[in-house]
């Protein structure tokens, strides 16, 4: 953690305000302005917390770019996809990405990202007790308790088994392990709206608010340019049609 981290005490727990990133290996950390949604331009490597919208005719010519890069195939079968393909739920062993190593549970690391007024357990330093959500997906304000935990669940932008009919069955087991725990590739959101979404792409489902539509796909393209992951004809257009 950097020396110029400040550390406030709330009621025995510990939320850590960053003035910089946050580095291979580190607890996740706030950035400057804690709570304060980042543009998926603006945050390539996953790190800063929540999904802005894209509003400005220059970063939307500049998100139809990117998607523009995107391969496309048909939708491959799910023939012996499981979340076990994926490594054990939210592990701390992904080879390649942000948080790993660190400790604590990937969701805790991305509840630390996005939640405001994080509260840790007594005691710990990774898991995540209580916070304030502001969910990208629907606008809504959720004051979240890990008593009542699907209330706020981490999505995977890119979802597991899309990338596994479209790509990841070819993958090594390190790859995988790799994008389940991707912070690029992860948003804690709304449960009810993750679960309506499940494995969908983008033409079958597209977030609730829709000034947030071109921020989402935008996200969705930064993962699968990282990843090589194929997109079907008509995910793609309707990506595109959302930055337009």
């Amino acid at each position: 953690m950097s020396t110029k981290d400040t550390v406030a005490l709330i009621a025995g727990g510990v939320l850590v305000v960053s003035l910089f990133g946050t580095a291979k290996g580190t607890h996740a950390t706030r950035t400057a302005a804690v709570g304060t949604a980042a543009s998926p331009l603006a945050n390539t490597g996953g790190t800063r917390p929540g999904l802005a919208p894209i509003t400005s005719g220059a970063d939307r010519a500049a998100a139809r770019k990117l998607i523009s890069r995107l391969r496309v195939k048909g939708r491959g079968p799910a023939t012996g996809y499981a979340r076990s393909r994926y490594g054990g739920n939210w592990a701390d062993t992904a080879p390649g990405v942000p948080y790993a190593g660190n400790g604590c549970r990937t969701r805790d690391d991305l509840l630390a990202r996005d939640g405001q007024d994080v509260r840790y357990r007594k005691g710990s330093r990774c898991v995540v007790v209580a916070m304030r959500l502001t969910d990208p997906y629907t606008g809504k304000a959720i004051a979240w308790r890990k008593s009542d935990a699907d209330e706020v669940q981490v999505d995977h932008v890119v979802p597991l088994a899309y990338a596994w009919r479209m790509a990841a069955a070819r993958w090594p087991m390190s790859e995988r392990l790799n994008f389940a725990n991707d912070p690029l590739n992860l948003l804690p959101v709304d449960g009810a709206a993750n679960e309506q979404k499940d494995a969908s792409g983008p033409a079958s489902w597209l977030p609730p608010r829709r000034r947030i539509r071109c921020a989402y796909v935008t996200r969705f393209a930064q993962v699968a340019v990282k990843y090589d992951v194929p997109v079907t004809p008509a995910d793609k257009r309707a990506m595109l049609a959302q930055c337009r």
